[in-house]
């Protein structure tokens, strides 16, 4: 009796200790509307049990222990309070206890676990997603294309803002081994989804040295982005005439073009359809207003006498390297483009006092000129700039051997606004040229006398005793002693001083 009855004590202990868990695991369910059941129904492990055994599914009615399963008791079971009898002995109250009762036993993993692992889900966020919407567009508005193509990667919320279209003015590609034709499809196929076939909001597109870039992707560019302002295609010598005819005919808004680089580009004009179509009163103009053509060697005097007729709203034009121009051609860019502010000649070498004498035709509105090694400009031509361009503030004449202290002393009188100038490799400037500058062009910032032979240390003295805004001064490979630099350092104290000089330091 004494056995049984510690027998009876141990089974009940055991019992209290599961139910105990079981609540534990009922009060963290949150995939069910549960409810937890009392700690006195025992009989449920015992009708658990008996069911078990009768041949029932055992993967959903046995009971998993430390208890992670929770019991759940059929609709139509009702189960009475357990009761100790006087020997020990586990009793029903209830006389309707003769029917057994069906319990199922639904197994979970360890409670707790699938609520740690929900809250973390949807509590603990990174913490750019406590971002709101309008910072992060903020912030994807300084990524470049790339990086944005793979925000919008990321997650639902990211591809939303990431696609914005505030975010797609521009568009800029990289890399010579970029497939850029198929780069270009892409992109302007997504952003035309909410307005079918035209992009409005793509304004420019930078494709600087992407080499695999061909016809195909300035066609797609011109017949879907109609609003294209800028557009930067250097180094890509795949490119033809068509394509840019193309893109300016269709993009009537197009002021920026560089195609520095683009070998087989000759010429920049209208389409033929388009020259059609245009009203006598518009004529055949096109609203580009800065155009970049260096390298591109295969412009002659009749393609530069096209683009002069067709873009008359030039007011910047840069030809360098266009070895192929000679005087004539200047003389057209003169009578179509009077708007011109900086132009750049430089290495056309076949371009010399005659052609200078049509850029000083330009007048009040040029402020930049380089003529770098045109070795047939001389003092001639430096004057007539100097007498019809008084508000010169740029003058790049490097390498024009025949450039003397004559020409220099026109330009210092008549262009006393002159802001920086380059004589570099100049062998007849002297230092009678330097007290010219130094007393007419008081407002100096940038002097480069690189290799300039004949200047000597009293040149650079005038100049730095008159010239107190000197921002750098190149001297290298002059005959300049160490007092007179040391002079212009104590003069100028904001100068940047090239030399190579290695007593002076």
């Amino acid at each position: 009796m004494r056995s049984s009855h510690c027998f009876s004590q141990l089974r009940l202990q055991t019992w209290r200790q599961s139910a105990h868990i079981c609540q534990e695991g009922l009060s963290v369910y949150t995939g069910s509307n549960l409810q937890c059941q009392p700690q006195h129904q025992a009989p449920e492990l015992v009708a658990l049990k008996q069911q078990s055994s009768s041949g029932l599914d055992s993967s959903t009615r046995t009971l998993s222990t430390p208890s992670p399963g929770l019991i759940l008791p059929s609709k139509s079971s009702s189960f009475s309070s357990p009761a100790l009898s006087s020997n020990g002995h586990e009793t029903n109250s209830s006389s309707s206890s003769s029917a057994p009762a069906e319990t199922v036993a639904v197994v979970h993993s360890q409670p707790g676990t699938h609520t740690r692992s929900r809250q973390s889900k949807s509590h603990h966020h990174a913490p750019i997603d406590l971002l709101p919407d309008h910072a992060l567009l903020q912030i994807f508005s300084h990524l470049p294309t790339n990086q944005l193509c793979r925000c919008a990667r990321v997650c639902r919320r990211w591809y939303n803002l990431a696609w914005d279209p505030r975010l797609w003015s521009t568009v800029r590609l990289t890399g010579e081994l970029l497939h850029a034709d198929r780069a270009i499809r892409v992109l302007t196929h997504r952003l035309c989804q909410d307005t079918p076939n035209v992009c409005l909001t793509l304004e420019t597109v930078v494709v600087n040295g992407c080499k695999r870039l061909t016809d195909r992707g300035l066609h797609v560019v011109a017949q879907c982005c109609p609003e294209l302002r800028h557009l930067e295609v250097a180094g890509c010598y795949n490119i033809s005439n068509d394509a840019v005819f193309e893109v300016v005919s269709r993009c009537p808004g197009l002021e920026h073009l560089n195609l520095s680089g683009c070998s087989k580009v000759t010429c920049i004009s209208l389409t033929q359809e388009a020259s059609l179509q245009l009203s006598p009163l518009h004529g055949q103009q096109i609203s580009i207003h800065y155009l970049d053509m260096t390298d591109c060697f295969s412009l002659e005097d009749e393609g530069l006498r096209t683009i002069a007729s067709h873009c008359p709203r030039l007011t910047h034009l840069f030809l360098r390297r266009c070895t192929r121009l000679t005087d004539e051609a200047l003389r057209h860019l003169a009578l179509h483009c009077p708007s011109i502010k900086e132009l750049s000649l430089s290495d056309c070498r076949l371009v010399g006092d005659f052609g200078l004498r049509e850029v000083a035709r330009l007048e009040g509105c040029l402020r930049y000129l380089s003529v770098a090694h045109c070795t047939r400009i001389t003092d001639v031509g430096m004057r007539y700039v100097a007498r019809y361009c008084p508000r010169l503030r740029y003058l790049n004449a490097r390498g024009c051997e025949g450039l003397t202290d004559h020409g220099l002393s026109h330009l210092a009188r008549s262009c006393p606004k002159l802001k920086s100038l380059d004589v570099g490799k100049c062998p007849l400037v002297s230092d009678s040229g330097l007290e010219q500058l130094a007393m007419y062009c008081q407002g100096l910032r940038r002097v480069s006398l690189r290799a300039c032979e004949s200047v000597t240390g009293r040149g650079l003295k005038a100049l730095a005793a008159n010239c107190c805004e000197l921002q750098l001064l190149n001297v290298q490979d002059c005959e300049v002693s160490p007092e007179a630099l040391r002079f212009v350092r104590r003069h100028c104290r904001r100068c940047v001083i090239e030399h190579t000089n290695p007593a002076f330091y």
